[in-house]
């Protein structure tokens, strides 16, 4: 292989890894949300449509049965009505093909019982059209003239009617021209019903009619409409409201996960560092000490110019040492209990820990009154993170500034503190890297002091937040759990 070759192949390999494809991470929250709504919506329709479907052949199954019991009363009580046998039904007498089979019937009887019964039928409140047939599907009475005397073939409705002696409804939105029989002389609006309502012999055996009823009943339509439109809304509220409560758990169930999914690598990603720091400062604080026992030994024998260059080693090796110390603190596990802590009292000591250099730097301290609140912690680590985060506003306010720690909310349950300078604050990059290990903007800084204080706060059940201006300072909000009510006085 040339120098050529060798040289192409590692950039070739190179650059195909860099086109192969990025598989991304498995987004709970992401497929829950479509799948969940993908099956939350399939239920919901098809409840909405079962529910619709019930409501409608409901309401149109009770029509239909009015509807047959009013003109089975009115075929009954015409009969009556014109003293005709009881051997003679109403069924029987509507052909008028048959007036010569009854030679017990006075025509005119026949003619009174059936122009009675018809004059109903043609006056029924929301009919678009009726239809009387005869057992051979000859249609021998309608309110369309048009149609007496045609024979209707292939309905199917109206064979089931006549083969099984039932009552047969169905409802139709649209006209079928296919059929016959539907020659309405005002055609339907909206959804309108069909009915076959079968007479009988004197026996009750036979049907000798079919009275074919069509009507578009507008108030039972309104109240149908009515009906869905509430089924519907409620569907749609149920579903909403079933998907947001279970994405709502979800999403917290998620964020509970990544948090301890966090959690669990920053405590791996620490006792890791933690087991290397052990080593490292194992390995140096012998050669260190060493080092600054011949550094102090030759300071104490050499007086020329060597000295400035003895003393920076010192402050080099000390410097080094509160590192590892710092690096040591910062990495070791918080297994301590909780304590009630009087937070007042830690500040005061906190503060006037600083007090002189606070005033050598020309900062003034605004503290509110706290009272006897005690939160948990442990009076050692609350001191840690008040001094913390006092010596990070000496070092932003380092021509003088004032630094606020004030009360901002308190119950029950939770104290916020928050301390404010007013030095030269944070940018934005600063402020998503400030609770990031290790990252610091301070000259010989190591960058665990946020870190650390994040990690107190939370490890007793409390928070820290982080906000800042460039130009206008700084504001850190503890967030405590308080161990109980402030003593009365």
């Amino acid at each position: 292989m040339d120098l050529q070759s060798r040289l192409d192949t590692p950039v070739m390999q190179e650059h195909a890894n860099s086109e192969a494809p990025v598989k991304r991470p498995f987004n709970l929250l992401r497929w829950y949300a479509f799948v969940s709504l993908a099956i939350i919506l399939s239920v919901a329709v098809g409840l909405g449509l079962i529910s619709s479907r019930f409501v409608i052949n409901e309401s149109v199954e009770r029509d239909a049965l009015l509807t047959a019991q009013f003109i089975q009363s009115i075929a009954s009580a015409e009969v009556r009505h014109v003293s005709i046998p009881n051997v003679r039904t109403m069924g029987e007498l509507l052909d008028p093909r048959l007036d010569q089979s009854f030679p017990e019937v006075t025509p005119q009887a026949r003619r009174d019982a059936r122009g009675e019964f018809l004059d109903h039928i043609a006056h029924l409140p929301d009919m678009l059209l009726a239809n009387i047939y005869a057992p051979d599907r000859t249609v021998i009475w309608s309110s369309n003239p048009a149609l007496v005397g045609r024979m209707i073939e292939s309905d199917e409705d109206l064979d089931h009617a006549f083969e099984n002696k039932v009552r047969v409804s169905a409802s139709y939105h649209d006209v079928d021209q296919a059929r016959a029989e539907q020659k309405f002389i005002t055609p339907p609006e909206h959804l309108f019903i069909e009915n076959y309502i079968p007479l009988f012999d004197a026996d009750g055996e036979n049907v000798t009619a079919m009275v074919e009823i069509y009507k578009e009943p507008r108030d039972l339509i309104s109240r149908i409409e009515s009906g869905l439109l509430m089924i519907w809304l409620a569907v749609a509220v149920g579903a909403a409201l079933v998907y947001g409560g279970l994405y709502w758990l979800m999403y917290r169930a998620n964020r509970h996960l990544q948090q301890q999914q966090k959690r669990l690598i920053n405590n791996e990603t620490f006792v890791a560092l933690g087991e290397m720091s052990s080593a490292v400062a194992h390995s140096l604080r012998n050669p260190l000490a060493s080092i600054r026992s011949s550094a102090e030994l030759a300071q104490e024998i050499e007086e020329g110019p060597a000295q400035k260059n003895i003393g920076d080693i010192i402050s080099q090796v000390d410097r080094m040492s509160h590192w590892v110390r710092q690096l040591l603190q910062s990495l070791r596990p918080l297994n301590d209990e909780a304590q009630a802590v009087e937070l007042e009292r830690v500040l005061q000591d906190s503060v006037q820990a600083f007090a002189l250099q606070l005033k050598r730097h020309g900062v003034e301290v605004r503290i509110d009154a706290l009272g006897s609140t005690q939160v948990l912690s442990q009076p050692v680590l609350l001191g840690q993170i008040l001094n913390s985060l006092i010596a990070n506003a000496l070092e932003a306010m380092s021509e003088g500034g004032a630094l606020r720690i004030e009360l901002i909310h308190q119950n029950r349950k939770t104290l916020t503190l928050r301390l404010c300078d007013s030095g030269k604050g944070m940018s934005e990059e600063q402020q998503r890297m400030a609770f990031k290990p290790f990252y610091t903007t301070k000259q010989g800084g190591l960058g665990v002091g946020l870190v650390l204080v994040k990690r107190i706060m939370e490890r007793f059940g409390g928070s820290v937040r982080l906000s800042s201006r460039e130009g206008k300072g700084t504001c850190v909000q503890l967030t405590f759990r308080v161990a109980r009510e402030p003593l009365q006085g």
